[in-house]
């Protein structure tokens, strides 16, 4: 969000690693099967791990997709698969390259490792090399991968020729799970072994979460009070079972939760221009009108990216023509809030880059922030960080337990302010989509580093602070495409992306692809959809027929098109936009929307 757009580009994150070089080639015989899996990408990334790469569309070899993959710094884009084989037998490994220096090979044979090679493909060049295992080997790995500091190459059409191995029959489904200690965040499960299976799974409202090797777990991140579904499956070599039947479980209550008794059960939510002026014009405070149930007024800066000082500066007559005096501003916030409404300070924007990297900054944002909440009697806070405002070190791997100084210390600032103001200080925050759900794919640099530090850095501010948080309306314009929880990547533009992004908020997903690692769901009543106002507030504006069909999806699971949801969510809060000023430039088409669907 910023004075006319926040523009934050969609870096798509690289990929992969290593091996040799040496090609031979061999005829399959016709009793052989082809062994590597999805090897012509049309499932998406589905059997490979790829340190950076993504699915495209174009250019392909045959069918509808390829894989693209790019080197970066000391990662050369490897993606691999590893396959069932039988002992002491031939294989021929093949696919199809283009771009510069792609190779494609095999490790783990038990003899000796193979791959081929070349320099440069400006169209679509097979590569093929034999390798026969081992007297004892029964996997090996394939694999692809380019060379550091190359451009991008392309793979199609993977196959690995060979004898293949009876991987024989998944187990059988578990009987129904037992639920044992329940907490406000938690639930204990536990089901009889099954014969034949090498692990489970457990599956969250229909959704797989996470992995067991024995016979119980404990799922956790859940929220308080609230009724959840749990399955589970057995899986082996051969793949997994039917789910077990459904065992229900609804945690305890639990403290704070950021929810003032006093919001509406669906709220309205804009920005403010307070401190500017840009082509939609001035609204004084006085003069926004009674749908807007939280405003937000932007934007507090800091002095330096550094300093953790923030100001709050009312909009320069000179710039504002019609600006209300101070004494004026400060009556009318005292108005709204007699009769119900919320005012925040909003800090940040495309503007004002906040970097609390120490605990100096991080007590100087707790005092100049509390002194602007103290001088206009307001009530709360809205985070807006932007740019780069948030990353993560290198070293920071876990959404849980974050390292990073900027995220320990952003967390720490406002749980200090939370405690200062009490149980009704109202927390919301509104980061862009690549903080947030591009974190199911890409989180900080990655394991094998190369990737953007700030794909997915919102993700531990908004754990950490989960219990205290009142609004996350993540704002779904500018934005490049997300791929959601059905693997495809979703564009702005209509219902579909808005409904997309705001399932995964609601159902949680794996970070970057983890099932051992889910950033668990939020409650409904603590999201609202982030919009455009108008075409002239950003890019990824939709009409009200769009804005209608996503909440009838997300609230009453109708008008979904496409994309099915994980669940039906009557509680969501509601909307947030960019921002009043521009709803009024365009007639105040969005808040009125708003009024008439909620009533």
């Amino acid at each position: 969000m910023d004075r006319v757009r926040s523009v934050l580009a969609l870096c798509a994150a690289t990929v992969l690693a290593v091996p040799g070089i040496t090609a031979l080639s061999s005829a399959a015989r016709a009793a052989d099967a082809d062994l590597a899996r999805n090897g012509g990408f049309e499932a998406g990334l589905d059997g490979w791990t790829c340190t950076a790469g993504s699915v495209v569309t174009t250019p392909v070899r045959s069918g509808s997709s390829a894989l693209k993959a790019t080197p970066a710094g000391s990662d050369n884009a490897r993606c691999a698969q590893t396959v069932t084989v039988k002992p002491d037998s031939q294989y021929t490994l093949a696919g199809y390259v283009r771009g510069s220096y792609a190779y494609l090979g095999a490790s783990g044979t038990g003899t000796t490792d193979v791959s081929a090679w070349t320099q440069s493909a400006p169209d679509w060049q097979r590569l093929t090399t034999t390798f026969r295992t081992g007297p004892s080997t029964s996997k090996v790995t394939i694999y692809t991968h380019g060379w550091y500091g190359t451009g991008a190459y392309h793979a199609d059409d993977i196959s690995l020729v060979g004898p293949g191995v009876d991987a024989g029959q998944p187990p059988a489904a578990p009987t129904a799970p037992t639920v044992g200690t329940v907490t406000s965040t938690s639930v204990a499960l536990s089901w009889p072994a099954v014969p034949g299976a090498t692990g489970y799974a457990i599956h969250r409202n229909g959704t797989r979460i996470q992995s067991a090797n024995g016979t119980s777990a404990t799922v956790t991140g859940l929220s308080p009070s609230t009724a959840y579904s749990f399955q589970i499956t057995a899986v082996n070599e051969a793949g997994e079972s039917a789910k077990s039947p459904a065992v229900t479980a609804t945690t305890t209550s639990g403290p704070g939760g950021g929810d003032p008794s006093d919001l509406p059960a669906h709220a309205l939510v804009g920005y403010l221009h307070a401190s500017f002026a840009n082509g939609s014009g001035y609204t004084r405070m006085a003069d926004v009108p009674d749908s807007w149930d939280v405003i937000d007024l932007a934007f507090g800066e800091p002095t330096t990216t550094t300093s953790g000082d923030i100001r709050f500066d009312r909009c320069p007559a000179t710039e504002c023509p019609n600006v209300e005096s101070d004494a004026e501003f400060k009556a009318a916030i005292k108005a709204k809030q007699a009769a119900g409404k919320k005012v925040l300070i909003s800090i940040g924007g495309q503007n004002g880059q906040v970097q609390l990297t120490t605990t100096a900054a991080r007590d100087t944002f707790v005092t100049s922030v509390s002194k602007i909440i103290d001088t206009y009697g307001l009530d709360g806070l809205d985070i807006d960080f932007e740019g780069h405002s948030l990353s993560l070190n290198a070293d920071d791997t876990d959404f849980k337990n974050p390292k990073t100084p900027v995220i320990v210390n952003l967390v720490s600032a406002v749980k200090t302010l939370k405690a200062k103001y009490g149980a009704d200080f109202v927390l919301t925050m509104a980061p862009e989509t690549f903080f947030v759900q591009l974190g199911y794919q890409y989180y900080g640099t990655g394991k094998w580093g190369g990737q953007d530090p700030r794909a997915g850095a919102y993700l531990p501010v908004i754990h950490a602070l989960r219990d205290d948080l009142t609004l996350l309306h993540v704002q779904d314009y500018n934005s490049g495409p997300i791929m959601g929880l059905d693997n495809q990547y979703h564009s702005m533009g209509g219902a579909d992306f808005h409904i997309a992004m705001t399932d995964m908020l609601l159902t949680g997903f794996p970070v970057a692809g983890d099932a051992n690692n889910v950033f668990p769901p939020l409650r409904p009543d603590q999201i609202a959809i982030g919009m455009p106002a108008t075409t002239n507030a950003g890019n990824g504006h939709v009409p009200s027929a769009e804005t209608n069909k996503a909440l009838d999806c997300l609230t009453k699971r109708t008008n979904c098109g496409s994309y099915t949801t994980h669940g039906t969510w009557p509680a969501l809060r509601g909307l947030m936009t960019w921002s009043i000023n521009w709803d009024r430039f365009g007639g105040w088409e969005f808040s009125r929307n708003f009024d008439n669907y909620f009533g």
